[in-house]
């Protein structure tokens, strides 16, 4: 009898509630059925299917800004000839893309924790890089120089704020599950774009060179470059579909803690978050502006012709862009990202080596350098997500992006003239990145002691750090 009237009085209270309507019905009938949906199928975003669907869109938000930035470097010969410019302007192409990243990129990763969300932001900074794409392609149509570098100067804001999205994107969808396999694919696709960039744009110059003569020929074919930043809009406007779909079906909360983020929170990262931002500028200056120089080292080195020397220079990307994916998702099975850091920066140092010191084939060189590069960016990158919470992912993936970009300028500036006063012997410039790679090796020693120290899960395997959030959550609830 007492379950009877227990029954009666839910039943009471059920039906006192007032269910909402519109004119088609009740209003959230639609949701029901979503919330309906088996847990394995592939429109239910907990699943690995609808996940991966995700990935897709995601990995090519960044196609169309990586190969419309290596515009100017597939056509070369061209913007000198057709627009008439020294060596020097044509470098401005490229160094006013990545000056005003050393703060921009920071703000923009500040204002998706703070204002814009994820969502939002990923399409302002979509449409900002697709505007500085038209402006660079219309001052190549009418001739006009600093038309162009002001285009270049607001495509290089829009493009490195939304690398910062893309990674923020992909903690949000993969974190514990497959974050590492995803960077690699990201890095994969992004190499991928710039391939694709290289392969294409001047058959499609020697096309429209039919058509149109000069500069506007090629600000033709800087605006047929345009469309893919098209494509990357339509799927940034998709994945934003998806997130806000997912986020109400999983009634997901990004600030369980409801923790507000502040440009200050900067000073409060811990010592590792540091660390790995020491690597992002001591590693990698000594690939890219390595891979910059590279075509002349090659040739004095070793006695290439300069399409031999560039075939050689090129196989780090290409390496990368295969690989990377493979790295990942060894390191998702097997986890120890700081160990992985540690090998990839040792033997990165071992290919500079060979490549300085020794006669032997330098692909074999080159070739580690590609690996020991893919090997580091499927480790490096989603060990921020491990370090830092959720709602100032922004504001960290942005300080990352924004020292890469001062050490990348003023590193590569340097190396150039340590080269230039080497008199052909590139001994020392190739010491100077090697002692890079040092203190990259000292920051990850640093990371792995501190992580020992604290009892932390940066070097755990997958299966130790679910047993650690786990652990963490239980004490937090208690």
């Amino acid at each position: 009898m007492a379950r009877e009237d227990e029954e009666r009085i839910v039943d009471n209270e059920e039906s006192a509630q007032p269910e909402e309507t519109t004119a088609t019905g009740p209003s959230r009938g639609r949701e029901d059925n979503e919330l309906a949906l088996p847990t394995g199928g592939c429109c239910m975003p907990s699943s690995t299917c609808h996940r991966f669907q995700a990935l897709v869109f995601m990995c090519l938000l960044g196609f169309g800004s990586y190969f419309c930035y290596d515009n100017p470097g597939a056509l070369q010969t061209v913007f000198k000839k057709d627009l008439d410019l020294s060596s020097t302007q044509f470098t401005l192409i490229y160094s006013i893309y990545s000056w005003p990243n050393v703060v921009l990129c920071f703000l923009g990763g500040f204002l998706i924790d703070r204002l814009f969300g994820i969502r939002l932001g990923t399409i302002i900074y979509m449409l900002i890089l697709l505007v500085g794409q038209l402006i660079f392609a219309s001052g190549a149509i009418i001739d006009t120089f600093w038309l162009m570098i002001l285009g270049r100067f607001i495509f290089g804001i829009g493009a490195e704020s939304l690398a910062v999205a893309q990674n923020s994107y992909a903690v949000l969808w993969f974190k514990g599950k497959e974050l590492n396999m995803v960077f690699g694919l990201q890095l994969s696709v992004a190499r991928f774009g710039s391939t694709v960039n290289f392969w294409v744009m001047q058959p499609i110059y020697d096309y429209v060179s039919k058509f149109y003569e000069s500069y506007r020929a090629l600000g033709v074919v800087l605006l047929l470059a345009t469309l893919t930043c098209v494509m990357s809009l339509l799927c940034a406007l998709i994945l934003g579909w998806m997130d806000k779909r997912a986020e109400r079906i999983m009634q997901r909360n990004n600030n369980p803690s409801g923790e507000i983020p502040k440009l200050t929170d900067v000073f409060t990262f811990k010592a590792p978050f540091w660390m790995v931002s020491l690597i992002c500028v001591a590693y990698y200056v000594a690939i890219f502006p390595f891979i910059a120089l590279g075509q002349k080292f090659f040739m004095d080195r070793f006695g290439y012709t300069a399409a031999q020397a560039n075939t050689v220079d090129s196989l780090v990307y290409l390496i990368a862009a295969v690989s990377s994916p493979i790295f990942g998702f060894i390191i998702d099975k097997l986890g120890r990202n700081v160990t992985w850091v540690m090998n990839a920066t040792i033997t990165t140092i071992g290919a500079h080596a060979l490549l300085t010191f020794t006669q032997l084939n330098p692909y074999v060189g080159m070739t580690i350098m590609g690996l020991s590069y893919s090997m580091l960016a499927a480790s490096l990158w989603p060990l921020v997500a491990l370090i830092i919470p959720e709602y100032q992912l922004g504001t960290a993936y942005g300080f990352c992006q924004s020292v890469q970009n001062l050490g990348l300028a003023v590193i590569t500036i340097v190396a150039g003239i340590i080269a230039d006063h080497s008199d052909g012997d590139h001994t020392w410039v190739q010491l100077f990145f090697m002692g890079w790679l040092t203190i990259a090796l000292i920051a990850t020693g640093v990371i792995w002691a501190y992580d020992k120290k604290h009892r932390g899960n940066l070097n755990m395997t997958p299966a130790q750090r679910a047993i650690f959030v786990n652990s963490a959550n239980y004490q937090n609830f208690e």
